[in-house]
């Protein structure tokens, strides 16, 4: 399946446009689009936010990871200010995705 985004018209890819997507070239009717994102996304969220990594495989792989607490400044003051220690979501691309960033051909990267 070859997805055309040559329509969108902003920098950025909103889930309002890959339902859209999903109507106009798979034929969903745009309820369906539209939760099946939706769908999508809570899935990947709730795995993260249960502490599990989620890869796509040919696309990248999502990964919690925790960071411990640390000293801060305050830019404007100078004064230091205690950092919490919190949870972020990392990304790693694929070696594919990569390489398709780069015009690499994907023969040469079989």
């Amino acid at each position: 399946m070859n997805l055309s985004f040559e329509s969108l018209e902003t920098p950025a890819l909103t889930k309002a446009q890959l339902a859209e997507l999903l109507f106009q070239q798979i034929g969903l009717n745009k309820r369906e689009s539209k939760d099946m994102i939706d769908a999508f996304f809570d899935l990947i969220a709730q795995r993260l936010i249960d502490g599990e990594d989620v890869k796509i495989s040919g696309f990248g792989n999502f990964q919690i990871r925790t960071k411990a607490p640390r000293p801060g400044r305050n830019p404007r003051t100078g004064e230091s200010i205690p950092i919490q220690a919190r949870r972020v979501v990392t990304f790693h691309a694929s070696q594919k995705l990569k390489d398709q960033i780069q015009g690499v051909p994907a023969a040469q990267t079989e």
